[in-house]
């Protein structure tokens, strides 16, 4: 966990007290509407469809328990008793009011955490692998470098009015778990043939309206020239990037117009006089950064606990967890677990207060104190001894937090939709809620296997429907909501083969009502076409091609609401 120094603190402290005197002069008159706008929204403030939203900073997905204690007191004190996880890694209150909002980020400073870079036209929040620091296939601690570019980029006085917003993801291990080419800039760790540490940096990636695969502009980029070369990356972008047109203002339109040679060209002449500069990296910088990190100290234990392995054998439930949410550690006789945020019945990515603090005390207990949040909008615990995985699986799921579906078809990711936001077209939680009910049956998901199922409410695509496996994206019909279905996404290499990709629209959108439906046909002409139970049903997609997906769904369909008419 990394532990503010006196910069750190000074400078969330004195945000606060600047947007305290702002809200004040907002509330009195003193401000207009849009005189405060920019000022709130610097301070992760939207005023949604029904009430403010408050997004709060999670830098890099990681959390204290004393920190998560906080949320719990945030929520029951200034909210409605839940928050909502976001496919960034931060958490969002939706119901806080005006007035409180200084108050809360008050509370907030008292446990090192702020909402400072969460919204507005500026470098958000820079994401990374929820496995960083424990993953066996690891070649970097990622934490250590998304620290470093939050401290460069938090008010970076170049980059606080940029033409748009600006995201950045960082991964620090073979599998990409951070999407990294779904990003205006990811950072791919990787060593050369001399064994050096760099980064493979790629640049023009994103979803939203026109989405983009990412292009690498620089196989190898040495650990010290990062910043620098982050720098040039941003200069060009801000000195190009079109400010007349928000929809063509992302880096990702830049990159296609220059074409990626050229932009890549532009980058290295722009870092040909930044490079060796001050912003050049040294060891020492980064040991410093390391060192303001706690580390766990590990035990001596065996790589595999007989209790454990004799729990496996004896309880039916208790293995289908572990066999879907609990993952390989680096260290021998621990795990990493995921805690599902995905029960049926509930919104995905919400928590109530009583469930934070609960989960507070049992990282206290199983996991040195701390926390992921994952983009995926589940938590993790990420250093669990093996011989404590079933009483933990016992707590978690008195508290709903233990269904063995990560990586399954209700493992859904869900941006909250037209209940809250007021850009969404549609709803997405009913959704979410309707598909999770059809496939409720956790043996019928366990032979569907795995499957990324994501779900937006409007084009901009906080849910990430685009490189779901299936993606559903609410759109507007003569004022009615529709859904859109896509399939044949993939967020990254989280296996040999499976590389970053959009997936294609199917046909004409449906009705909410029919969106079931929809899904269980494509999963029936999945389970009837794959090759074998261990073909993905995204794999099934890229071998045979969209065509028989489209007959099966537009055929029953076509059919069913024949069959309507003739009743």
């Amino acid at each position: 966990m990394y532990v503010y120094d006196q910069i750190d603190q000074l400078l969330v402290d004195e945000r606060v007290t600047q947007f305290r005197g702002q809200t004040t002069r907002f509330l009195s008159g003193e401000l207009t509407e849009d005189q405060f706008r920019p000022l709130r929204l610097q301070n992760g403030l939207y005023i949604q469809r029904l009430a403010p939203m408050l997004r709060v900073a999670i830098p890099y997905g990681l959390l204290s328990a004393r920190q998560l204690r906080r949320l719990a007191l945030i929520a029951r004190k200034y909210d409605r008793g839940y928050a909502h996880f976001s496919t960034r890694q931060n958490i969002q209150f939706n119901w806080p009011k005006l007035e409180s909002v200084p108050e809360i980020l008050g509370e907030l400073t008292e446990v090192q955490m702020h909402a400072i870079q969460t919204s507005g036209n500026c470098i958000r929040n820079t994401t990374t692998d929820h496995f960083a620091g424990v993953a066996r296939d690891e070649i970097v601690d990622s934490f250590v470098w998304c620290e470093l570019i939050r401290q460069w980029s938090t008010f970076h006085p170049e980059f606080a009015y940029l033409p748009r917003k600006f995201k950045i993801a960082v991964n620090g291990a073979e599998q990409d778990r951070a999407a990294t080419f779904l990003h205006d800039i990811g950072l791919h760790a990787i060593k050369n043939a001399l064994g050096e540490i760099g980064f493979r940096v790629i640049v023009g990636g994103g979803m939203g309206r026109t989405p983009v695969i990412g292009s690498v502009i620089r196989e190898f980029l040495p650990w010290r020239h990062l910043l620098t070369y982050l720098d040039a990356i941003l200069r060009v972008y801000n000195q190009f990037g079109r400010r007349d047109n928000k929809y063509k203002a992302r880096i990702k339109i830049l990159v296609k117009e220059l074409g990626v040679a050229t932009f890549a060209g532009r980058v290295e002449s722009e870092w040909a006089h930044l490079a060796e500069g001050p912003a050049t990296l040294i060891e020492q910088e980064v040991e410093r950064i390391r060192s303001r990190f706690t580390r766990p100290q590990y035990e001596h234990l065996n790589a595999d606990d007989a209790t454990y392995q004799a729990r496996l054998s004896e309880q039916k439930a208790f293995a289908a967890w572990a066999g879907r949410n609990v993952h390989p550690h680096k260290v021998d006789g621990y795990a990493a677990v995921t805690l599902s945020l995905k029960k049926s019945g509930l919104a995905p990515g919400d928590l109530t207060a009583d469930q934070m603090e609960a989960v507070a005390t049992l990282a206290e207990q199983y996991s040195f104190g701390e926390l992921r949040v994952s983009h995926e909008q589940n938590l993790i615990f990420s250093d669990v001894r093996q011989a404590d995985l079933h009483d933990l699986w016992s707590a978690l799921r008195d508290l709903g937090l233990a269904t063995p579906n990560i990586g399954l078809i209700t493992n859904i990711i869900a941006c909250p939709g037209g209940d809250f936001c007021s850009l969404a077209n549609a709803k997405s939680l009913p959704v979410a809620d309707a598909i999770q009910q059809r496939f409720d049956d956790l043996d019928y998901q366990h032979d569907i296997g795995e499957l990324d199922l994501n779900i937006s409410g409007c084009i901009n695509s906080c849910g990430h429907h685009h490189v779901g496996h299936i993606g559903v994206l609410g759109v507007d019909k003569h004022g009615e909501e529709w859904y859109q279905i896509t399939i044949g996404g993939n967020q990254g290499l989280t296996r040999p083969g499976a590389p970053a990709a959009l997936g294609k629209v199917i046909g004409p959108s449906f009705a909410r009502a029919e969106v079931p439906d929809v899904i269980e046909t494509l999963i029936k002409v999945y389970l009837e076409r794959r090759e074998s139970e261990v073909e993905r049903f995204v794999d099934t997609v890229w071998r045979v091609g969209a065509e028989p997906f489209k007959e099966g769904v537009y055929g029953t369909h076509h059919q069913a609401r024949q069959d309507r008419r003739a009743a």
